[in-house]
């Protein structure tokens, strides 16, 4: 399997279907695909008890499927592929089968070889749609009706959709099943065009396990090109004396595609990114020295031939003879049946600024190299580790539209460039853009260099020239001071769990590393009173032992941790600790029993030790806005505010409701919201009487706590009543995680060991905020 896109092809919306497409550079998913499927075990008539998938290592390499699943949907439901997961385990040799025994049916049959992993998944008999999903957390999505996001579609290494299934690869699914027949790949495995229909027949079910024998493919995950039956140019001398019959830019045409696609041609040009080897794009960038006047049209095209084909380099002058292919609207040729190497040029790289201009794509310069000599500010890093990407973007970083005033989507998305490191290579052992420091958000590059390819769905820079970032976005040691005599914060703990493999850690040194941080953080805040989210509801245990650690750190007794009264059902609650010699509790806590909360919140109000006017802390988790149902009023409306909008809303006027009910003195309302700061719940609770207090204090350009999508946005809220804004001294928000890629959590799995700091930086995916409040009375 070449590369897996990171998105689903919208474009045939129209024809009712969605089809999953594949690329074939960049960030190459794993070798594993689905090689057999069989959904009619026990039925009437059937060979077999149960149904199976069956999965086969086509690369040279073994592959560990450790943390993996295999994932069902039906084929034209709206049920999620979560809602069927089948974890796996274990490492497959090259050429190695794998066999995941599902539900049996209700007529007994012979048993399936000895399964490698085992599920009750219950597979359609003549159509559905199974993902193998680098992740055994459930996709909450289902192709379609259910669009599956770019970070869900990135899970994906192999996807089969067969029978009249709406989700599949390339052109159309596998053909559709039966009690006795199930889909085979092809070439005992091997084949794989990324089509569904193409490479999957339907047989009899023939189930193999990692005890059958191997059946390595030859040259590994990629099969070898078959070449076109077109007739190629004949040299009728030396090879270099055949010559172009086109011109690149007219093999690329001055649309979208190419006009000349599925044609064999032979071009001229001078090689200007040379990604050949197999861990790299297996191809290179050749650029036409003789440009013609069109400016619609682009002078560089991709061939994708490895080095095992013929070895080019930079500067060398080709003349490259292969099949026009549109590869899922990368214009490259593929196959490549002659390399000639004929001299040496040079190719002066076109200057290039963003944003682009309105209506225009980079397709113009599709495959060609450019620099950008602006300043570019790093605005998302998600994928830094796993595939070795980083977007810029220029004039400074991208905020959520919904996050403020002012922000247009469709020039942010003009003003963005997505960085590669022309590597198909997945979680590598040495990530580019980490030496000699970790890259963030907010720094900056100058004079960026590289070739345009595509893939993914997107178009993507192969850099040609090192890319050095200025740290423009320094780290800060500790929070910007925030004045009063009482200060208080907001933490999201990102799952605080002392039960290992549920949430949180899975391991006890991860645990340990996951504490550690914690505890920097909390060092790092030095707050009164701080509010704590994603703790795990299992009593006191989680919260008491981050208290303990915390002390440890600290001196004994420096914080206590109050007891939540009504925690709620749900896996995680919210939480608060404070400083028994700061601030005393007045009362007992308090929460809520209304039923629009899944995670109550806690209410507990405060006086400075010794005495003085009292302020309430409620402390909140409102609904994330994942997990999105597929219809009704609480389904994503389009408006940027994602799913469970009206309930967070409700939630926002029950708290409301609480601050009126038991009239709470000076209430400070604080946590994650889970709503950008122009959203409807904040809405609802500034028109309430309270008021923003980061709104208020902290400037435009700092005021985000998390990041997502590669726009940064503020979920993570603090709002007090008329009177106590009086005494609100200033307020900042430390930028300790969504700055931060998640290479450095305290997380094992892929993270370079040598990035990971028992520091704050990366302790969570949201920054933790500050407040100050100048309070009368007490003491010290």
């Amino acid at each position: 399997m070449r590369a897996l896109s990171a998105f689903v092809a919208l474009g045939l919306a129209a024809a009712g279907v969605a089809t999953l497409t594949i690329a074939p550079a960049s960030a190459a998913p794993g070798p594993v695909v689905i090689s057999q499927v069989y959904g009619g075990g026990g039925n009437s008539g059937a060979p077999l008890a149960n149904d199976f998938v069956e999965l086969f290592n086509r690369s040279s390499a073994p592959v560990a499927v450790d943390g993996w699943s295999v994932q069902y949907a039906s084929a034209t439901g709206s049920g999620h592929f979560a809602a069927n997961v089948a974890p796996l385990s274990g490492t497959l040799a090259p050429g190695q089968y794998y066999l995941v025994q599902l539900a049996p049916g209700s007529n007994p049959g012979p048993a399936l070889p000895t399964p490698d992993a085992t599920a009750t998944i219950a597979v359609s008999a003549g159509a559905g749609k199974l993902a193998l999903v680098r992740s055994a957390t459930g996709l909450a999505c289902n192709g379609t009706p259910t669009s599956c996001t770019a970070q869900q579609t990135a899970q994906i290494a192999d996807l089969v959709g067969f029978g009249n299934a709406t989700f599949f690869e390339g052109t159309a699914a596998a053909p559709g099943l039966s009690n006795t027949t199930a889909a085979l790949r092809k070439t005992h495995g091997c084949a794989d065009t990324d089509d569904n229909a193409a490479d999957l027949e339907s047989g009899s079910p023939a189930p193999r396990n990692t005890a059958s024998p191997a059946a390595p493919c030859d040259g590994g995950q990629e099969p070898t090109p078959t070449p076109t039956p077109t007739p190629s140019p004949t040299p009728t001398g030396e090879p270099c004396d055949t010559a172009a019959t086109h011109q690149i830019a007219g093999v690329q045409g001055a649309g979208e595609a190419s006009p000349l696609a599925g044609q064999t041609v032979r071009v001229e040009g001078v090689v200007t990114g040379d990604f050949q080897k197999s861990t790299e794009l297996s191809g290179f960038f050749l650029q036409d020295a003789t440009p013609d006047a069109d400016p619609k049209t682009s002078e560089g095209l991709f061939a994708f031939a490895r080095d095992t084909v013929k070895d080019v380099k930079v500067g060398d002058r080709v003349l490259v003879t292969g099949k026009v292919t549109e590869f899922n609207g990368w214009t490259e040729l593929s196959p490549v049946t002659a390399i000639d190497v004929c001299g040496t040029g040079t190719i002066p790289s076109q200057q290039y600024r963003l944003p682009r201009a309105d209506g225009t794509t980079f397709e113009p310069v599709e495959n060609m190299l450019v620099t950008f000599d602006e300043p570019l500010t790093v605005s998302e890093h998600f994928n830094l580790g796993r595939f070795g990407e980083v977007t810029v973007s220029s004039e400074g970083r991208l905020y959520q539209p919904t996050d403020r005033p002012g922000v247009d989507a469709a020039l942010d998305a003009r003003r963005t460039l997505l960085i590669d490191d022309g590597s198909t290579r997945e979680n590598p052992a040495t990530i580019p853009y980490t030496s000699p420091r970790v890259v963030r958000t907010g720094d900056t590059a100058f004079g960026v260099t590289g070739v345009l390819g595509y893939g993914f769905g997107s178009y993507r820079l192969q850099p040609t020239k090192p890319i050095s970032f200025l740290r423009t976005n320094p780290r800060l040691p500790r929070p910007l001071p925030v004045g009063g005599n009482v200060k208080v914060a907001s933490l999201n703990t990102l799952n605080w769990f002392t039960t290992l493999g549920s949430r949180g850690a899975t391991t006890a040194e991860e645990q340990r590393r996951q504490l550690d941080k914690l505890v920097a953080t909390l060092h790092g805040l030095d707050a009164d009173v701080v509010g704590l989210m994603e703790v795990e509801n299992n009593g006191q245990t989680a919260l008491q032992a981050l208290v303990d650690a915390l002390n440890a750190k600290v001196g004994a007794g420096t914080y206590a941790a109050l007891t939540h009264p009504f925690p709620g059902t749900d896996l995680i609650h919210v939480a608060m600790i404070y400083k028994p010699a700061r601030v005393a509790p007045v009362g007992a806590a308090l929460s809520s029993e209304d039923p629009v909360f899944s995670r109550p919140p806690l209410i507990q109000t405060f006086r400075r030790a010794g005495g003085g006017q009292p302020f309430t802390m409620i402390v909140n988790h409102f609904k994330s806005k994942g997990s999105c149902p597929p219809s009704g009023p609480d389904a994503d409306q389009g408006d940027g505010q994602s799913c469970w909008n009206p309930l967070r809303v409700k939630q926002a006027g029950a708290v409301l409701g609480v601050i009126s009910s038991l009239d709470l003195p000076n209430p400070l309302v604080l946590g994650d919201l889970n709503a950008y700061g122009e959203e409807d719940p904040i809405d609802t609770l500034q028109t309430g009487g309270l008021t923003s207090v980061t709104k208020r204090f902290v400037p435009a350009p700092f005021r985000y706590s998390y990041l997502f999508g590669g726009l940064a946005g503020e979920l993570d809220h603090a709002l007090v009543g008329k009177q106590l804004l009086k005494r609100v001294t200033g307020a900042t928000i430390w930028h300790v995680n969504s700055d931060e890629p998640r290479i450095l959590d305290y997380n094992t799995e892929f993270n370079p060991p040598g990035l990971y700091q028992p520091d704050a930086f990366r302790s969570s995916d949201h920054d933790p905020l500050v407040i100050g409040l100048s309070l009368p009375g007490g003491k010290g």
